[in-house]
């Protein structure tokens, strides 16, 4: 069977999703996970879009071992120079440059003409080639490209030293048929075609990114970039899951596999969507919460009877299928521990304290711990901010003919503050008391709530996003009271605030 790679873009187009905003924290723990996950590139990031994206991807080039760390650059010089030195400590490194090259964005964004672009397009690959040997090329709005101009500025960029040649439908324009045959045309008449790798990169305006891109790889592609749930820009990017779970089911038809632990999907996806406050629809394929639910009496009468009759795949595979165990308040750091490894947790001492401290609190205040608990647990810690302002004690009044009375006491790096409000609820009440213990009252752009579980005592997990003139946050925070991790998540955006976290520039990428 053909390998088809996997260049994740996660960390990159996926946080240009309108309102994410990720920490150099949080996208090193994705890009771990995506290590684990076994995809083939990760494209860590825009190095020149900030100095926060600099340095999440230096951090990722650094500790990240496995897959090749990719950093983005347009066709400019000081662009090239920044992500050659974000990815300088990787162990594999990759610079992907790119320029537009559809007749619009050439007339009307970039003011060149075509010869221009395909003269700034050599120079760019073979100022890459003198950082790495792997340079990979893209020409932005492919989708709407003349074909034998991709075929002209492909085989300038693959004689400059370009090793990966990708093709990206940017603006989701494409349809299945008409993209195989632009791939398989580009392929076929190419001058060095055949010693590169030929990547696709696909939008959802239309919601054809996965089957674009599947086309693609029956045309000929050998690589796949593609973002968990589905990310990015707009519509978004193809899901990675999609992709490589039709893939997997449908390698009879595709002669094509790929290299990743399809086991570490669910996770990866719950990771994904718990740091970026993107929901999972219930529906999405692979991931999403009915993805291998059956509520039908005939649906489930045939499950019974014969799992393939309605599933064409079992949710081991994708690892939907939670660890067995029972943990409670009874329960010992020991067995504890082993919950966390079993769940491929690696934990030291310290963390270890940290994480059984609060376990113990979780567990004093329901009956049973589920692994689902224990996910969303090791993660909440892992991803917190360094905590300046901490939440000490709470009380709030609440009922149908009060106003919602909170009290709230807060540590803060120079004093123990206590504060009361009112508010419309005690949700809100709670809000405007946190604010004024820490002097800080920036505009909540979003608040949602999941239940990690099913259940009246399934933890409650909370996300906000959080403004402040330009920097934009996300907090996050889980407890077994709603309140509690209102005001926890509320607090973690603070505590990111404060430090600046989460300020971004736009800048147009393909």
């Amino acid at each position: 069977m053909r390998r088809i790679k996997i260049f994740d873009t996660t960390l990159r187009d996926g946080e240009q999703s309108p309102g994410v905003a990720l920490s150099p924290d949080e996208k090193l723990a994705i890009a771990k996970q995506l290590a684990r996950l076994g995809v083939d590139v990760i494209e860590a990031g825009f190095p020149i879009a900030s100095p926060g994206d600099f340095d999440a991807v230096r951090r990722i080039a650094e500790e990240v071992k496995g897959p090749t760390i990719a950093a983005l650059a347009r066709t400019a010089k000081p662009d090239i120079e920044r992500a050659a030195e974000a990815i300088a400590p990787a162990e594999k490194r990759r610079i992907h440059t790119f320029i537009a090259t559809s007749p619009v964005h050439m007339e009307k964004k970039l003011r060149m003409t075509p010869d221009e672009v395909v003269e700034k397009a050599v120079w760019a690959v073979k100022f890459a080639r003198e950082f790495t040997d792997d340079v990979e090329f893209s020409a932005e709005d492919a989708g709407r490209s003349d074909p034998d101009f991709l075929i002209r500025i492909f085989g300038e960029a693959i004689a400059a030293g370009a090793t990966t040649i990708n093709i990206p439908d940017t603006v989701g324009y494409q349809v299945p048929w008409k993209f195989a045959e632009l791939v398989g045309y580009i392929i076929e008449n190419t001058p060095g075609a055949d010693g590169v790798d030929w990547s696709v990169h696909t939008h959802d305006d239309l919601g054809m990114a996965v089957v674009n891109s599947l086309a693609a790889v029956r045309a000929g592609a050998t690589q796949v970039e593609c973002t968990i749930n589905g990310i990015g820009e707009r519509a978004g990017n193809a899901s990675l899951e999609e992709v490589v779970m039709a893939l997997y089911t449908r390698r009879d038809f595709f002669e094509a596999e790929t290299g990743v632990n399809t086991r570490e999907l669910y996770r990866t996806s719950q990771l994904v969507s718990r740091l970026t406050g993107m929901v999972v629809p219930p529906n999405k394929a692979i991931v999403g919460r009915n993805a291998f639910a059956h509520e039908s009496g005939i649906h489930q009468d045939g499950v019974l009877k014969a799992r393939e009759t309605y599933e064409i795949m079992n949710a081991e595979i994708v690892g939907r299928e939670a660890a067995v165990m029972v943990l409670g308040k009874h329960s010992g750091r020991h067995a504890f521990k082993k919950a966390l490894a079993e769940l491929g947790y690696k934990v030291d001492d310290e963390e270890l304290k940290r994480l059984f401290a609060r376990f113990k609190e979780i567990a004093d205040r329901k009956k049973q711990v589920t692994s689902e608990d224990l996910v969303a647990l090791v993660e909440d810690e892992r991803t917190r901010a360094p905590e300046m302002f901490k939440l000490l004690d709470m009380q709030v009044h609440s009922g149908l003919a009060l106003t919602p009375v909170a009290t709230v006491k807060v540590k803060t790096p120079d004093d123990e503050i206590t504060e009361a409000a009112t508010g419309d609820g005690p949700v809100d009440a709670v809000y405007k008391a946190i604010s004024r213990a820490v002097g800080l009252s920036p505009t909540l752009e979003r608040y949602r709530i999941e239940a990690t579980t099913g259940g009246t005592e399934a933890l409650g997990e909370v996300m906000v996003r959080l403004r402040q003139g330009t920097v934009v946050v996300t907090g996050r925070g889980i407890a077994p009271d709603i309140v509690e991790s209102s005001a926890r998540a509320y607090l973690d955006a603070l505590n990111k605030l404060v430090s600046g976290v989460g300020a971004r520039e736009a800048i147009e990428t393909p």
